[in-house]
């Protein structure tokens, strides 16, 4: 089992900018790609971005592409998702997750995270 915990989420301006954590604990942390999606109330969960087990390779959606950075600490545990040029259309829960697979694809990711709040206002 691997534990997910997310963090940094909160309520932000339009133009703003935030950074996301996820703290991981359980089995061994490089073993896995991490990737961050979302989900906007009333839609279904949206990828965000994945990162693989060394960091060296890396995948965005199209709609935060240029402005959101995921990177990962191994020696931490942890991944991050750096937000800058904040949108309200970003407004969603945002959810870490672990797995064996470097997808997009949410199905082929074992380990969740509860998830973290962000708000952005207009």
């Amino acid at each position: 089992q691997v534990q997910l915990v997310e963090s940094g989420g909160g309520l932000v301006q339009a133009g703003g900018s935030l950074r996301l954590s996820c703290a991981a604990s359980g089995r061994t942390f490089s073993n896995y790609v991490m990737g961050w999606f979302r989900q906007a109330p009333g839609k279904e969960r949206e990828f965000v971005a994945t990162i693989s087990w060394s960091g060296g390779m890396t995948l965005y959606a199209d709609s935060v592409k240029e402005r959101f950075t995921i990177s990962r600490d191994n020696a931490k545990n942890t991944v991050y998702l750096q937000m800058n040029s904040l949108k309200p259309e970003d407004t969603a829960v945002y959810r870490c997750a672990a797995g064996r697979i470097y997808v997009r694809e949410s199905k082929s990711y074992d380990f969740w995270g509860q998830g973290t709040q962000v708000t952005v206002s207009s």
